[in-house]
């Protein structure tokens, strides 16, 4: 039996952090046969915490990414300034049509400033740091206090220092006929901290 190949969109914005999407992008191509795409506000390349350039292969236009199946949101400290992008067309778009949505670390911002926290039980950096940059948000009620990715409906959100459960949370949303693979990769990424 063959499976259709799953389409999945990494947004990364100016000084992303470069820790927080290789588990994941890496994992749904060599473990789950993905196909993963860059996204970035303007379709040019970004730099990374690292100083290294990311190029994109398009940009956050919603109806450029009507293929994607899933969406991960890679943390910035852009996330929370006041120029950050505005990707919550894009994410409404995703979510109105079923797509698993994930934001990491400031990632998370993008999602509660669209609304998409509003029923569902999800994480941050901290509770008291996305109160500050998304104040009065809807769904601040369902904040959960872990060290680990908080997975609820189609919507993952983890805190900067969880890029393994992230990874694995969102991949098993994305592929649920996977499970055991998922948690092979996720088991054989957390042995170090067995």
């Amino acid at each position: 039996m063959t499976h259709q190949q799953k389409t999945i969109g990494v947004v990364f914005i100016e000084n992303l952090a470069d820790w927080e999407y290789g588990l994941l992008a890496a994992s749904a191509v060599e473990w789950l046969g993905a196909r993963v795409v860059a996204l970035t506000p303007d379709g040019k390349p970004v730099r990374s915490a690292a100083g290294l350039q990311v190029s994109a292969d398009r940009d956050i236009d919603p109806a450029e990414n009507e293929d994607l199946d899933a969406l991960a949101l890679i943390g910035s400290d852009r996330w929370a300034s006041a120029d950050a992008p505005d990707v919550a067309p894009l994410l409404k778009r995703m979510a109105g049509r079923g797509g698993v949505i994930g934001g990491i670390c400031g990632a998370t911002l993008p999602l509660a400033k669209a609304g998409l926290f509003a029923n569902v039980k999800h994480t941050s950096n901290d509770r008291d740091w996305i109160n500050e940059h998304a104040p009065g948000y809807a769904g601040a009620a369902n904040y959960v206090d872990t060290p680990k990715a908080v997975a609820d409906g189609r919507i993952v959100s983890a805190a900067g220092t969880a890029p393994v459960t992230f990874a694995a949370s969102f991949l098993r949303l994305v592929f649920p006929d996977q499970e055991q693979v998922v948690q092979q990769m996720q088991s054989f990424m957390a042995r170090e901290h067995a």
